[in-house]
C-alpha cells in the first residue's frame, strides 16, 4: 500500500522528537467547557472539575485555554482567577484536546515543533463542528515549526518514554475506522516519522465501553524510561478483568527503543464504574496527567481510589500527587490526560 507519510522532510529526518510527559513543559493546552447541548445538566458539575484540575496544573505551569466566544471566556475568568492563564479564540467541538490539538515536539536544541494528524471524530463516532481544524488553528497561533501528516491519529493512542519507546494498540491504530487499509508495518512507519520513536510496543484491545477504541492513555503509562504503569482488577466484577490480565502479561515481554526490559507496576483498577444510566464507563487511574511539580490522578468515587493515588505517588518521587474527582468528565468520554496537552519548554 502507498506509504502511511506524506513527506522525506519529517520530524524524525529533522531531528525533533516527542518528549516524555515529565520532560518540563512550557504551557498545558486545554478548552473550556462550555457546551450546554454536549455536557447538558453536566456542565457546571464539568466546569468545577475542569477548574480543580486547572488550579493543581496552573501551579507549576502556563494555561492556554480555548474559548469560542465572550461569554465563555467571561465564565473561565472567573473561575480561574489567579491562575497564570492565556486565553485564544479558537472555536472547538469538545475539551479532548489530546486527540484534536497538534502534539508538540521538540529537538536536541530545545527548538520546539508542533506536528498535527487527521481527525475523523474517533472513527466517524463523534464529527462535531470545528473538532478538526482545532489542529490547525492552534499551530497557526504558535511560533514552533509546523508539520502534517493526513493520516488519521489521536494524541491519546500514544504514549513515549523520551528515548525511542512508543507504546500504542492494534486496536485504535489498525482500525479500519481511523485508516482503512493501513498495516501494522506502515503504522510504525508514521509513528517513527511523526514522533521520531525507534520501537514501536503494541498492546491489543482497550476498556469496555471506550468509544476510542482503545487509547493507550487509559491502559498503560510510562513513569520513567523502563518503567510502565497498568492496571490489574482487584474484583471478581471488575468489567475489564481479562483485558487488563492480558495487557500486564504482554507489557512483561516487552523490550524498550534501548534493549531495557520493562520494569511492570501493576496500580488497582477503579472497578466497576457505572454512569446514571447504568452503563460501565471506562474509568481509568492510567489517565492521570504530568505537571512540572505534579502528577494528578483522576478518581471516581471508588473504594480503590486512595490506594491508586498512594501507588502512583511512589512512581514519581519528587513531585506531588493528588486525587481529583472526575467521573463527570468521564461521563463525556474521557479524564484529565484526555482533557489536556503539553507543550514542552525550550531550551
Amino acid at each position: 500500500m502507498k506509504s502511511a507519510v506524506s513527506s522525506a522532510s519529517t520530524p524524525r529526518a529533522l531531528g525533533f522528537y516527542q518528549p516524555a510527559e515529565w520532560s518540563r513543559h512550557k504551557a498545558c493546552w486545554l478548552a473550556w467547557p462550555n457546551d450546554a447541548s454536549l455536557w447538558q445538566e453536566d456542565l457546571a458539575d464539568c466546569q468545577r472539575e475542569f477548574t480543580a484540575l486547572c488550579h493543581a496544573i496552573g501551579a507549576s505551569e502556563t494555561l492556554n485555554i480555548l474559548v469560542p466566544d465572550d461569554a465563555a471566556k467571561r465564565d473561565a475568568t472567573n473561575a480561574l482567577a489567579g491562575l497564570p492563564v492565556h486565553f485564544h479564540a479558537i472555536p472547538f467541538g469538545d475539551i479532548w484536546l489530546r486527540d484534536t490539538a497538534p502534539i508538540f515536539l521538540r529537538n536536541q536544541a530545545g527548538v520546539n515543533a508542533t506536528v498535527r494528524f487527521g481527525f475523523n471524530g474517533w472513527g466517524g463516532k463523534f464529527n462535531l463542528p470545528h473538532d478538526r481544524e482545532v489542529s490547525s488553528r492552534i499551530a497557526q497561533a504558535h511560533t514552533a515549526r509546523p508539520f502534517v501528516f493526513t493520516s488519521v491519529l489521536e494524541g491519546g493512542s500514544v504514549e513515549v518514554d523520551g528515548q525511542g519507546t512508543c507504546l500504542t494498540t492494534r486496536q485504535c491504530l489498525l482500525n479500519p475506522n481511523r485508516n482503512p487499509g493501513i498495516d501494522l508495518p506502515h503504522a510504525e512507519e508514521l509513528l517513527r516519522e511523526s514522533l521520531g520513536v525507534q520501537k514501536i510496543l503494541w498492546l491489543g484491545d482497550g476498556l469496555l465501553n471506550d468509544h476510542t477504541d482503545g487509547h493507550i492513555d487509559t491502559l498503560a503509562r510510562f513513569s520513567r524510561p523502563g518503567t510502565v504503569l497498568c492496571m490489574t482488577a482487584t474484583e471478581i466484577e471488575d468489567p475489564n478483568r481479562a483485558v487488563l490480565k492480558q495487557i500486564a502479561s504482554d507489557l512483561q515481554t516487552f523490550t524498550d527503543a534501548q534493549g531495557r526490559k520493562l520494569e511492570v507496576i501493576q496500580i488497582p483498577s477503579p472497578g466497576r464504574i457505572l454512569d446514571d444510566e447504568g452503563e460501565v464507563m471506562p474509568a481509568s487511574y492510567m489517565n492521570f496527567y504530568v505537571s512540572n511539580d505534579s502528577v494528578i490522578v483522576p478518581i471516581y468515587g471508588s473504594d480503590q481510589d486512595a490506594v491508586a493515588v498512594e501507588q502512583i505517588r511512589k512512581c514519581f518521587p519528587g513531585r506531588r500527587t493528588l486525587g481529583l474527582s472526575a467521573k463527570v468528565i468521564l461521563r463525556g468520554g474521557g479524564a484529565f490526560h484526555c482533557i489536556t496537552q503539553q507543550e514542552p519548554e525550550r531550551s
